[in-house]
């Protein structure tokens, strides 16, 4: 392949996201360690972003607040602002387009971009990732680190190793010899337990991995391994471009005090239940499957999902069903954790073509929309919700697809295995999410 046709992609990754738009928004935090995730170090829960002036003292995300709260007393403790993120994502993306139309959004604060064609306009991948590091300072006044590659792998991990800040270019060619010194767990499909028993074949890093044979790896790792041993050699011809959209929008909510009270619970599930039938609204989607999450006091979780007559996007019937599946299961049991999970989407061409609504029902849900819009989620509410602490929910865009071979996700040592009916653990979906967890899973998981 000539210099003309070889592939350029970009990863660009916001740092640490959620915080540095605080200290954009708030001056007086800058140079201090903030952490966002919860209201305080006392509160349960978990940290979702932590500036690196609070990651010097071990801070990092999926860290129980209290954990956090106890290494770095001096943090500002921070909510997640959901639609500020997102509204700040939303102009970061619009930048990224500036300079090619294959722009893959992986979360809230990352895209992949394949730059092959653009480069007779803006010149080369170093020249582009320096214009886009500027361009995104200028427009939004955050940085952004970017990787160079041939591929979207190598790009990634590339993103990751000068941040903040930072802009690491890998010419082809170099692909394996970048990756062969890195640590064995900066792979993608590199978790924990794959990283453990990869340790026993002596393997610590990424070109260690590289030298083991694929019939090996697929004696020990499934089909997975001779993919491993791919990635770990550079290998990686997956194109940049729309995926499928994520497949489902929740909303989790951790009691500050473990709870039996049934009016607290269904106004949970009340609430909650109208924070994803808004998400759907303004995704223009519509879901057939509701899910229902509870962990109690003893950390057992469960999960339990119902399959709607008819597709919507509406508060009352995810709630009614997210309610009935609840209900047996809080009986005498004090909750720690309640979620509520919309899937199994329409396809946006088919709304209204035969809507089951009532129209007048609509046509108020929609007016309640364009306030909430204009003034702010809280501009409006249900009688019941009135006083509710409940926070606002945090969801990436639902249309903005995952990676779907990202399976390095961290081991979750409070769930439980699957639920008696037999439905599992939501999957975790998205970084700078509000548990803090990346997408996918570890092979030895899988």
């Amino acid at each position: 392949m000539s210099a003309a046709t070889t592939r350029t992609i970009l990863h660009g990754d916001l740092d640490a996201f959620f915080a540095a738009v605080e200290q954009r928004d708030r001056p007086e935090l800058r140079g201090k360690p903030v952490i966002v995730g919860g209201g305080g170090p006392r509160d349960r829960g978990v940290v979702s972003t932590a500036s690196y002036e609070a990651r010097v003292f071990g801070v990092h995300s999926a860290m129980p607040l209290r954990t956090a709260g106890a290494l770095c007393p001096q943090g500002v403790f921070l909510p997640v602002d959901g639609a500020k993120y997102q509204a700040v994502s939303r102009e970061v993306m619009v930048v990224l387009r500036r300079f090619t139309p294959l722009v893959e959004p992986v979360s809230i604060d990352e895209a992949f971009l394949d730059v092959s064609a653009s480069q007779r306009m803006f010149g080369d991948g170093a020249e582009i990732g320096r214009l886009i590091k500027d361009d995104v300072r200028s427009s939004v006044d955050l940085t952004i680190s970017v990787g160079v590659a041939t591929s979207k792998l190598v790009a990634k991990v590339a993103s990751d190793l000068r941040k903040p800040d930072g802009l690491v270019v890998v010419p082809p060619g170099d692909e394996a010899a970048f990756l062969a010194p890195l640590p064995i767990t900066r792979l993608w499909g590199v978790g924990a337990k794959s990283a453990e028993a990869l340790r026993m074949y002596g393997v610590r890093t990424i070109g260690d991995l590289a030298a083991l044979p694929d019939d090996l790896l697929a004696r020990r790792f499934g089909k997975n391994g001779p993919m491993l041993g791919e990635r770990a050699r550079g290998v990686d011809a997956d194109p940049v471009g729309d995926r499928d959209a994520a497949k489902s929008i929740g909303h989790e909510h951790t009691f500050d005090v473990d709870t039996s009270d049934r009016d607290q619970i269904e106004r949970t599930l009340l609430a909650m239940s109208e924070g994803v039938a808004g998400r759907l609204r303004d995704s223009g989607v519509r879901a057939s499957t509701i899910t229902v999450k509870i962990r109690d006091t003893t950390f057992r979780t469960i999960t339990r999902q119902r399959t709607l007559p008819d597709s919507t996007d509406l508060t009352e019937p995810i709630f009614r069903t997210a309610l009935a599946l609840a209900r047996p299961e809080v009986r005498g049991v004090r909750i720690r954790l309640l979620g509520v999970t919309a899937s199994g989407f329409g396809q946006r061409e088919q709304l209204g073509l035969f809507d089951p609504d009532d129209p007048r029902r609509r046509r108020v849900v929609e007016a309640e929309d364009a306030v909430r819009h204009r003034y702010g989620e809280r501009a409006i509410t249900r009688a019941r919700l009135v006083g509710s602490r409940l926070p606002a929910p945090f969801e990436r865009d639902p249309m903005t697809p995952v990676d779907p071979r990202s399976m390095d996700a961290p081991d979750d040592p409070s769930a439980s295995d699957t639920a008696p009916d037999g439905t599992g653990r939501d999957d975790v979906d998205g970084r700078d999410r509000l548990d803090g967890t990346e997408p996918g899973e570890d092979p030895l998981d899988a």
